[in-house]
Parts: C-alpha cells; sequence; structure tokens
C-alpha cells in the first residue's frame, strides 16, 4: 500500500516508563507502514537502561539532548551528545546510560518498524 501524505502530531502525555528504566513515546509506529517506526527515548540522570536486544530489527540512536554512555555488544563504551547517531544491527545487545545532569533524550529510528514481540530482555 503506497504512503500518502501526512503529519504525525507528537502527544507527551501518552509517554510511559518501561521496566527497561526509560520513559518512550511512540512518535511514528503504525502496521500501514512496516517499514519503519520512530521513537522518542527519555533516560534521567543516573539512569542506565537494561541489557536487551531486538531480534529482526536494526535500531539507529539520535541523540538529541543530553549526555549518555552507549554499550553495544563487545564494542568499548562511548559517550554520546546531541547530534551523535548510535547505529545498533539487529539481534546485537544494547544499554545506555545517562553520565550527565539532565535528561538524556534520543530518537530510536527501527526498521523495520517495532514490534515488542521481537524485544528481548537480557537481565
Amino acid at each position: 500500500m503506497p504512503l500518502t501524505a501526512a503529519v504525525w502530531k507528537q502527544d507527551s502525555t501518552k509517554e510511559f516508563p518501561t521496566p527497561e528504566r526509560c520513559h518512550i513515546l511512540e512518535t511514528y509506529n503504525t502496521a500501514t507502514d512496516e517499514s519503519l517506526s520512530i521513537a522518542r527515548a527519555r533516560v534521567e540522570p543516573g539512569i542506565t537502561t537494561a541489557w536487551h536486544l531486538l531480534e529482526h530489527t536494526v535500531e539507529r540512536y539520535i541523540i538529541v539532548e543530553g549526555h549518555g554512555r552507549v554499550e553495544i555488544d563487545d564494542l568499548p563504551a562511548v559517550d554520546v551528545e546531541p547530534g551523535d547517531v548510535v547505529i545498533i544491527p539487529a539481534a546485537i545487545q544494547q544499554r545506555i546510560a545517562n553520565s550527565g545532569n539532565v535528561d538524556l533524550v534520543f530518537y530510536c529510528v527501527c526498521t523495520p518498524r517495532f514490534e515488542s514481540r521481537n524485544y528481548r530482555s537480557l537481565e
């Protein structure tokens, strides 16, 4: 089915906490567009998210606010800040820590779109 022009309005009242220790706002995720999804993630100061992975889903973090430290599989931990993009291949363990004094905010762009059945907690 071809996409049609649209504007998706963000509704911050729909943000929810996750067992992963972050807050998620589904910005764009619909079964009518299987190609991708976009979510805003927010991690509070001093918090590290749980180790997890997404099966069958490539994830990209686009850092927009705050400072963090991301860990992906066996790579050395890397500090991230606004403007940085993190690429996480499917089925690779990951977590991110907020190393700053304000909320760490980033967008998660998933291809294909995020589906909860592909999420695996590793803790």
